[in-house]
């Protein structure tokens, strides 16, 4: 019995150590960012504004037909130096869908999405790049300008050497985890509920969806944990099994 409760600890052992794996692997995922681009910043950020509301924005041709569709929740990083505290600081800043108009433009290798808000004077550009031989997609470039009353000068960014929300010409690329497209060191992007597709749009709808990999980890994670706790129920039950027929097998009949 003694070798059968120390096979039991062990195969729970093991469970516990898949389970945490599974959930550490989920924590730790995330967007790499460029190379290029600095992610760190000393400045202390402001109240968490919350999740933003998600947005649907179309891109159309000259003839009125939809070039580029998105749907996402938008939420920016942004570090300036404040007028009223006279520092830099960092301020996390909601898009408000309703308070935000796209424009854009389409052509056969490049696609443009540019969001405009007039009350903080904010234009945020999105660039995909098509490569017309592998039929791939990635998001390429970004540009913001923002001219807020607190920042002492307005700020402007621009990278173009960006490797983001990867597809496949003709498919959607959606990803519903939180991702944070890291742009320069006083700006980043983070995304919600993201759908997007900039090339090969038919209609007003979306193609069909490649799931980014962080949606995958999130999927498996519950299956994982399922798989395990079944091994070890499974485990468990053979071995009481094994224990109480050794347990007869001490008896004899008189």
């Amino acid at each position: 019995m003694t070798q059968i409760r120390g096979v039991q600890s062990w195969c729970l052992g093991v469970t516990l150590h898949l389970i945490l794996a599974a959930v550490l692997h989920q924590g730790l995922a995330t967007v790499a960012p460029p190379t290029t681009a600095q992610t760190t910043t000393t400045a202390a950020p402001h109240k968490d504004p919350g999740r933003p509301e998600k947005g649907n924005y179309v891109v159309t041709r000259s003839n009125g037909t939809a070039c580029l569709l998105a749907s996402m929740g938008l939420q920016l990083n942004i570090t300036f130096n404040s007028v009223s505290q006279n520092k830099m600081v960092q301020e996390v800043v909601n898009l408000q869908p309703n308070m935000t108009k796209p424009s854009g433009s389409c052509d056969l290798d490049r696609a443009a999405l540019l969001l405009t808000t007039d009350a903080e004077k904010t234009n945020l550009t999105f660039i995909f790049t098509l490569n017309t031989t592998s039929k791939k997609y990635h998001l390429s470039e970004v540009s913001l300008s923002a001219d807020w009353p607190d920042m002492k000068v307005p700020l402007l960014v621009n990278n173009g050497s960006l490797d983001y929300l990867r597809g496949t010409f003709g498919f959607s690329y959606m990803c519903h985890e939180e991702q944070i497209l890291s742009v320069a060191q006083d700006f980043s992007i983070n995304t919600f509920q993201l759908q997007v597709q900039p090339f090969n749009v038919t209609g007003d709808q979306f193609g069909a969806a490649e799931e980014c990999q962080l949606d995958e980890d999130d999927m498996l994670i519950p299956i994982i944990v399922g798989a395990a706790l079944a091994g070890l129920v499974l485990i468990v039950l053979l071995a009481y099994l094994i224990g109480r027929k050794r347990s007869h097998a001490g008896y004899q009949t008189i």
